[in-house]
């Protein structure tokens, strides 16, 4: 299969490297040197994945990403320097799906694209049997197979995280997950003291699922633990 990823990066050699190495995943890849460039055409095309450098001009990778998560839920790898810890947690909290940092280790940022693409894979395989794949839970529907959501019959369009953590909840109902399991889970061990970010993605998904956003039906607080997903549905 052939994909297509975004570079938005205004480093013209990390250009250069990084579309030398995703070209090798059976790319096609498209750049932007900035920040409204980038926001621009990833809403007007449906990438595979986007490469997103924190530190671009006229628009910052925080702000592309922030616009992108209303409307979108293409994957995005950020890419951040040593000392962008602060934006680095920010970046995770409003919705990117992973990081890498300069200078970063191509083999790694490989097997973080492909990563992320076998999900875009995944979501966009279509099966005879899809309902064999369904969680039912009143009016809400997820489909493992599928990636794909579906509230009173309408589609919900779900960031990667954002369904990996409905999932993991959903498939174990009334099991109460600390926020730090279910960073070790569904973020990986990298991202140990982060806990704050589940709380980001919790909050999102609520807003997306939820008919009461102060009344949750779906995914419930364990209160001085973290969350669960209501086994009374």
């Amino acid at each position: 299969m052939e994909y297509t990823i975004l570079i938005v990066e205004d480093d013209i050699e990390i250009i250069d490297l990084l579309t030398i190495h995703m070209k090798d995943l059976n790319a096609n890849v498209h750049v932007a040197d900035n920040g409204r460039l980038g926001l621009k055409k990833a809403m007007e095309f449906d990438y595979d994945l986007i490469l997103l450098d924190l530190s671009i001009p006229e628009l910052s990778g925080i702000e592309v990403c922030k616009e992108l998560r209303k409307t979108k839920n293409t994957p995005i790898i950020m890419v951040t320097a040593k000392s962008e810890e602060i934006d680095k947690v920010l970046g995770l909290e409003i919705g990117a799906d992973d990081y890498i940092t300069k200078p970063f280790s191509v083999r790694e940022l490989k097997a973080r694209a492909k990563a992320v693409m076998r999900r875009t894979d995944i979501s966009n395989k279509k099966t005879e049997n899809a309902s064999s794949n369904e969680m039912v839970f009143g009016d809400l529907i997820l489909n493992v197979e599928m990636r794909r959501v579906t509230l009173n019959g309408h589609k919900v369009e779900l960031s990667p995280k954002e369904f990996d953590l409905l999932i993991l909840l959903a498939s174990h109902p009334g099991r109460s997950y600390s926020r730090s399991e279910l960073l070790d889970v569904v973020w990986g061990y990298n991202f140990s003291g982060y806990e704050h970010t589940v709380n980001s993605h919790v909050n999102r998904l609520r807003a997306k699922i939820e008919p009461d956003m102060s009344n949750p039906l779906y995914v419930l607080t364990t209160w001085g633990i973290g969350y669960r997903f209501n086994e009374e549905v």
